[in-house]
């Protein structure tokens, strides 16, 4: 089961330090930088940032009518 870091997690400065060096390492050319779960998402990793279904659809009635456009 999914439990959110705690304070006492992501206030500590040794984690912060790690993840800055792993950054660093992931710049190096084939390097394979791992980072456990709270790393991730301390950085970003399970923002959720998907189309709604909606947008989605509406993307496509966009791209139908360039389409048509370009046929004439």
């Amino acid at each position: 089961m999914h439990k959110p870091p705690t304070d006492a997690e992501t206030s500590n400065p040794d984690i912060k330090e790690i993840i800055q060096e792993k950054l660093l390492d992931a710049e190096i050319p084939g390097f394979q930088a791992e980072f456990d779960p709270l790393e991730a998402q301390m950085l970003g990793a399970f923002k959720e940032d998907a189309l709604s279904e909606q947008d989605a659809l509406e993307s496509t009635i966009d791209q139908t009518a360039e389409v048509d456009d370009e046929r004439g």
